[in-house]
């Protein structure tokens, strides 16, 4: 049976083999955009060659060809286009240089065959325009259905030097996401660890304004002989065709003159994506030189921001934009004293040096390309008139940080970025959630290391629980239990997980065996819980238990908690307050879902009833146009007060989109279905900053969504919550 064809997206711009930076931008953003929606949106390329004489060994991702000089090329590649039913949307990578004509203007005839809807990348925008640059870009934009750039200065010149009235979005230059770290492990790798580093990168050419930077170094190495500066990259294909190694031979000249062939080196070759944040990473200042005022976007300097690394760089367009006091400083064109002073600026107080660190890696979070590709997705979805959820992929399964958080006695609870912190010690309450995780991923990939982490959180429950059944939740960096305080709601939480394992069918026997010996000890103190979320949790496993293992004990156990979550919504709720208690803090949701499991063991309908009224009532106080935002933890939401939006904790996320797939499941109401997706969703951007949260390259979960930024921590709750929600989702297939 032949597959259903995909709609498709048309890319166009240069593409690698090629040298520059556009299509090192294409390929990076249309694989970022992929990783997202390529389970109902498919794409391709529309590669622009250069002066009819130049052509490359193309992926096969690549389906048409353009020669820039060419005019017939880009008549036939519009009809073609036309003609192709399955593409819905052409974006086009703008660049004056890749186009043929004056001002590249061979792309307007393109443009104006072209009946499908067109979004245009603006990579420049240059200010002060003269008569035919203003008619060109003011047609390109009269055919575009709608133009991005990468910075508001860029909106601020179209708008009003070149009256352009299409809709503009401003979506930053995309930089690769990479954990934050000093240079110390960097320079060792690279054989620099004596070294101060600074460096520029990029593909040579003459306006790079290297020359200054060089002749600010004599004083400078001086104080810091250990200093060298790298230049990385090879000269631009197009210079060298034109003038060879000109400039840089000038500048070699210029360094031998001045006595720095010791603090001046070369890495002459085009740079991978993985040299050249190897190099950032070993860099102490970033040092962007262009002379080129109007230069409106600059990878080159996003990537070093990214990177964390203080920035020294001329006011051009980008930079103004991009550059604050706290990050780097802005020197002026062609002036080898500015450079000088602000190396010494900087290097005369680490202090400083590390605020800029910081304050660049921080501020740059929204640029990362999961959250890029987030913002173009949802540009996309708008222009081919796609439905705004149930196309974005979910991402695999990815257990590798719970494994890295994990050592032979526990998981680890908190991380910085994703460095598991032993000195945080361990908790009850992320070891039987994270037994929970691999209980459910083993049930659904029979993947063996699965039954090996269960065994440790096991163990770990079984090492805090004492002779009484109480099992206690803290447990230090020595691996001494904390007695001073039992958790309620942690117990509540290990009766939950050692439920779910015992009536699991994949588990082995002596895994159950263990986990039943356990459950029923701590099953002991149940009849003294107050807390309602601590009576939740042991509801939800108990059905568990008792589907497994029918008993009137078990039954009657789930009734009287039961009961007494409906007398406390009785108690609590009025005709505007529809909830258990006079306030709503974190997992609230777990009340209402243990409600529905109650109801299914039971079949009592004031359970059902209670259950849905209580869920309609947290969802009309957690949905706000389509997204989900969960009660912030910074004051929470009291009755009668204002709800408190920040911080966002994942863990709250994770529990709405189990409880909505339960209630979808008995209900059977896709409304329920639809709820759930778009809470998930919350961890791949769509949220209050528009940040993805889920860190795909680590496979852990960021630990909180600010008001202005997202915590950069991957700790054991948050990710457990996200792996949590993952897993749950495919309940919503039946797989």
């Amino acid at each position: 049976m032949q597959k259903e064809a995909r709609p498709s997206i048309l890319y166009i711009g240069t593409y690698p083999p090629r040298e520059c930076g556009i299509a090192t931008f294409t390929r990076d953003l249309t694989k970022a955009i992929n990783n997202r929606i390529s389970n109902k949106i498919s794409y391709r390329i529309l590669a622009m060659n250069s002066n009819g004489v130049n052509t490359y060994n193309y992926p096969k991702i690549v389906s048409q060809q353009v020669s820039d000089t060419d005019m017939n090329s880009y008549i036939e590649a519009a009809k073609k286009i036309n003609e192709d039913s399955e593409i819905k949307l052409v974006n086009v990578q703008h660049e004056f240089g890749l186009f043929g004509g004056e001002w590249g203007d061979y792309l307007l005839t393109f443009l104006e065959l072209l009946n499908k809807p067109v979004i245009v990348n603006f990579h420049s925008v240059l200010p002060n325009p003269d008569e035919k640059l203003m008619r060109v870009v003011q047609n390109i934009a009269k055919r575009s259905t709608e133009i991005v750039v990468m910075n508001k200065k860029a909106v601020t010149i179209l708008r009003k030097e070149y009256n352009v009235n299409t809709p503009i979005s401003v979506i930053p230059h995309g930089i690769p996401t990479v954990k934050f770290e000093d240079q110390t492990e960097a320079k060792k790798e690279l054989g620099y660890e004596k070294n101060l580093i600074i460096s520029s990168f990029g593909l040579m050419s003459k306006d790079k304004g290297y020359e200054q930077v060089i002749e600010a170094l004599p004083k400078v190495v001086e104080k810091y002989p250990n200093l060298i500066y790298l230049i990385i990259g090879e000269t631009h294909p197009i210079v060298r065709r034109e003038s060879g190694e000109e400039y840089r031979n000038f500048l070699i000249k210029k360094i031998k003159e001045l006595g720095l062939e010791k603090n001046v080196k070369f890495y002459n070759k085009y740079v991978m994506l993985s040299e050249i944040i190897q190099y950032l990473k070993a860099t102490d200042i970033y040092i962007s030189p262009c002379v080129n005022p109007n230069q409106i976007t600059s990878g080159t300097l996003s990537y070093a921001m990214g990177c964390g690394r203080a920035v020294i760089s001329t006011p051009f367009l980008h930079a103004q934009d991009a550059i604050t006091p706290d990050k780097g400083i802005l020197v002026n064109f062609r002036d080898s004293k500015s450079f000088e002073d602000a190396l010494f600026k900087i290097l005369d107080n680490p202090d400083t040096k590390k605020g800029m660190e910081l304050n660049s890696y921080h501020q740059t979070r929204n640029m990362t390309w999961p959250n890029v590709a987030y913002s173009y997705s949802k540009l996309f979805r708008k222009h081919m008139n796609l439905p705004d959820s149930n196309i974005e992929n979910l991402p695999k399964i990815n257990t590798s940080h719970l494994v890295k958080m994990t050592d032979n006695f526990g998981i680890i609870q908190f991380s910085i970025q994703s460095d598991p912190q032993i000195s945080s010690g361990y908790t009850l309450d992320d070891n039987a959630r994270a037994m929970l995780v691999c209980t459910k991923h083993y049930e659904r990939f029979k993947e063996y290391n699965q039954l090996n982490l269960i065994k440790t959180y096991l163990n770990f429950i079984k090492y805090v629980q004492k002779e009484d059944g109480r099992i206690y939740n803290f447990v230090d960096k020595d691996l001494k239990i904390e007695l001073d305080q039992w958790s309620e709601d942690a117990h509540g939480r290990a009766i939950w997980a050692l439920s779910y394992l015992i009536a699991s069918e994949n588990i082995p026997l002596d895994f159950k065996r263990d986990a039943e010996e356990i459950l029923l000890k701590s099953l002991n103190v149940v009849e003294g819980m107050k807390s309602p979320r601590a009576v939740a949790f042991t509801i939800n496993g108990l059905y568990h238990y008792n589907a497994y293992k029918p008993s009137t004990e078990s039954y009657q156990r789930i009734t009287s908690l039961a009961d007494h979550l409906v007398r406390l919504f009785k108690a609590s709720s009025s005709t505007e307050w529809k909830w258990f208690e006079q306030y709503l803090t974190y997992s609230n949701s777990k009340i209402s879902e243990a409600l529905l499991y109650a109801h299914l063991s039971t079949n009592n309908p004031e359970y059902l009833n209670t259950a849905m009224c209580s869920l309609k009532f947290l969802v009309r106080n957690t949905f706000e146009n389509g997204n989900f935002v969960p009660i912030g933890q910074d004051g929470w939401y009291i009755k009668g007060k204002e709800r408190a939006y920040y911080d966002q904790q994942p863990l709250d996320v994770a529990d709405m989109v189990q409880t909505l797939i339960l209630a979808h499941k008995i209900t059977k109401n896709e409304r329920y279905k639809k709820l759930a997706l778009n809470a998930f969703n919350w961890f791949l951007g769509k949220n209050s900053l528009n940040q993805v949260i889920y860190n795909e390259y680590t496979g852990g979960c960021h630990d909180g969504l600010g008001k202005e930024t997202i915590n950069l921590n991957q700790g054991a709750e948050s990710t457990i919550s996200y792996l949590l929600a993952n897993l749950s989702l495919a309940e919503l297939n039946g797989n």
